[in-house]
């Protein structure tokens, strides 16, 4: 099956003083005598001698996958490959390891694109773009010869790169993925981390357009999460590269700062010239960026297939409908939609509770937050919007009981299950006996129904939290909420570190919870798309970024989301195939006819 099919062992998984070899004993190869799955001796060069290895010459391939279901800790995946799929693996990182097919070209004073899930490759690519991983070309038993991939990549514009690459001729510069890990490798100022970055000596432009001059002589453990995104953006920038990777540019930031961010890095790539690589989930903020579009697919953790570059907009609705026409490839049993709908219109029911006027102040000087009383109605969804900076975390810690108002009585006597807006899991605890925990339901039918399969932690369930990546915690966060018993559930940034996939079964996850338990429910996020699905009604917060903000009473979705983009000049229209939400350029003509119509939201 070597051409067509891949068997993975995950070696974290596969617990051989655990199992009776149920994989090998049930193996129909082994039963006919033929060693298809063994244990990998004392000669291994990856994980322990007793767990086992599979044959990918004699395995059957994935219409057998009796091993896949024998084994009781899922460390086991067969895959059929693209048929499609002629070239060999640009990398793969062992015996029975992830495989990775095509790599992405960075493209001089270009924004080039990456849209697939995580866990497909991504990164690996990266990695030897920048120099750091020399690729195998599939054969990891041999040592690792540049020379073999540039004869793999002969006559192409990729064999250009590496050449210049190798000779030491391109330098790099990468934002990491997961900004909140920062604090925990640099302890001191913003200024003194961003001044170790300045080669180009434009660090205080880079400063001014990204809004960070007021936490510049902030000890950087200090800042909030959108102020260390636009810092580590600023970091990457700021260095002398010829090639900038940056991985997910959006977690954190609201709209206007997106925007923001998005026009320094094409500006940056068409005046200097500069070639960035961007792989980004948000899609809005993908199609006004990238000038192309490479789309990533495959089985996450398996192998991953990057495609040649395609048009943006055609890269985007291809990734959505599930089918990528050149590739003649189905990468997605159905497509993602983004319902074309009015807003929805909500029906207050029962009020869960009446909240008064508010008033909380971090102290004299600094920030203050003022919010008009209203109601929260049983069983519907509030949605939360405003930028960065302007108290929406603070409303949400007040209602949790994390902070005392200095004005207004929030004596709710509810129970409120909160998930925050950094998720800070340090229990060395696994997945399943932290949410076994915490509710009665764990395992049962309705739970997996419900929460599990929704949220796709079935594979991660034998694994540690401390283990887990940012979007496995952001998914087991988002359990551990609506696996509470509560009357209101507050989900503070839920779409944070998650794929287009990912964020659309979370959604779907929030929404179906709400709907079928009658519960109520309040998510602050910055995800457009995420908001528009999941809310009943919109509070609307507003004000000066770290000065002070306020907060509107609950208003209806159209008129709650035409008072928030406007205030942030920010006009959504549909795409005309799709209807996924789609970002106007500032001043176009669409843009310009939006604001005169007051209709900032999808005309």
């Amino acid at each position: 099956m070597a051409d067509d099919s891949i068997a993975v062992v995950d070696l974290d998984r596969c617990q051989p003083d655990r199992c009776n070899y149920e994989c090998a004993n049930y193996c129909p190869p082994n039963r006919t005598g033929k060693e298809c799955i063994t244990l990998r001796g004392e000669d291994t060069e990856a994980g322990d001698p007793d767990q086992i290895r599979i044959s990918e010459e004699i395995c059957l391939g994935e219409t057998c996958g009796i091993c896949v279901q024998k084994c009781p800790f899922d460390a086991i995946e067969i895959r059929n490959l693209p048929a499609e799929l002629s070239d060999d693996p640009v990398h793969r990182y062992g015996e029975n390891a992830f495989a990775l097919y095509g790599l992405p070209l960075p493209e001089p004073g270009r924004v080039t694109g990456i849209l697939g899930p995580n866990g497909i490759g991504k990164s690996t690519a990266v990695h030897a773009l920048a120099g750091e991983l020399v690729p195998n070309l599939g054969d990891h038993a041999a040592d690792a010869d540049w020379d073999r991939v540039l004869d793999r990549y002969r006559g192409t514009e990729l064999q250009n790169y590496l050449k210049r690459l190798i000779a030491g001729d391109v330098t790099v510069s990468r934002k990491p993925q997961y900004v909140d890990r920062i604090p925990d490798q640099f302890s001191g100022r913003t200024r003194e981390l961003l001044e170790r970055t300045d080669e180009r000596g434009d660090l205080d432009r880079i400063v001014d357009r990204l809004g960070i001059d007021p936490v510049m002589e902030q000890p950087i453990e200090s800042i909030s999460g959108g102020e260390l995104q636009r810092v580590a953006i600023a970091a990457a920038l700021a260095r002398e590269a010829d090639f900038y990777f940056l991985d997910e540019i959006t977690p954190y930031l609201d709209i206007s700062q997106r925007m923001t961010v998005a026009r320094l890095i094409k500006e940056l790539a068409e005046d200097e010239n500069r070639s960035m690589l961007v792989v980004e989930h948000d899609l809005a903020i993908l199609d006004l960026l990238t000038d192309s579009l490479h789309v990533a697919y495959g089985q996450p953790g398996a192998f991953g297939v990057i495609t040649d570059p395609k048009s943006v907009r055609n890269g985007i609705n291809e990734y959505l409908k599930g089918y990528l026409e050149n590739e003649n490839m189905r990468i997605r049993p159905s497509r993602i939609e983004f319902e074309e709908h009015a807003p929805r219109t909500s029906s207050t029911g029962n009020p869960l509770v009446d909240y008064p006027d508010l008033y909380k102040s971090y102290g004299e000087g600094e920030f203050e937050l003022t919010v008009e009383g209203g109601t929260v109605y049983e069983s519907e969804v509030l949605g939360i919007v405003g930028p960065n900076g302007i108290g929406k975390s603070t409303l949400a810690k007040l209602f949790a009981g994390r902070l005392e108002p200095d004005e207004g009585d929030l004596d709710f006597r509810l129970d409120i299950a909160y998930k925050p807006q950094y998720v800070e899991i340090d229990q060395p605890m696994r997945v399943d006996a932290f949410l076994s925990s915490i509710t009665d339901d764990f395992g049962t039918s309705f739970w997996n129904t419900e929460v599990a399969q929704p949220l796709q932690l079935e594979r991660i369930m034998e694994q540690n939290l401390t283990d887990l990546s940012g979007g496995e915690r952001q998914r087991v966060a988002i359990a551990a909420c609506l696996s509470e018993e509560a009357d209101l559930y507050l989900l503070d940034e839920p779409s944070a570190h998650l794929d287009v996939d990912q964020r659309v079964q979370a959604t779907t996850a929030i929404r179906r919870y709400a709907e079928n338990h009658d519960a109520t429910v309040m998510v602050i996020d910055h995800d457009i798309y995420m908001i528009d699905l999941l809310s009943d009604r919109l509070m609307v917060f507003d004000g000066e970024p770290a000065v002070r903000g306020h907060a509107s009473r609950p208003q209806e979705m159209r008129a709650g989301m035409n008072d928030f983009l406007s205030d942030l000049e920010v006009t959504f229209r549909r795409d005309e195939r799709t209807s996924r939400p789609r970002i106007n350029k500032p001043g176009s003509q669409k843009d310009r006819q939006q604001k005169r119509d007051g209709e900032y939201y999808y005309a």
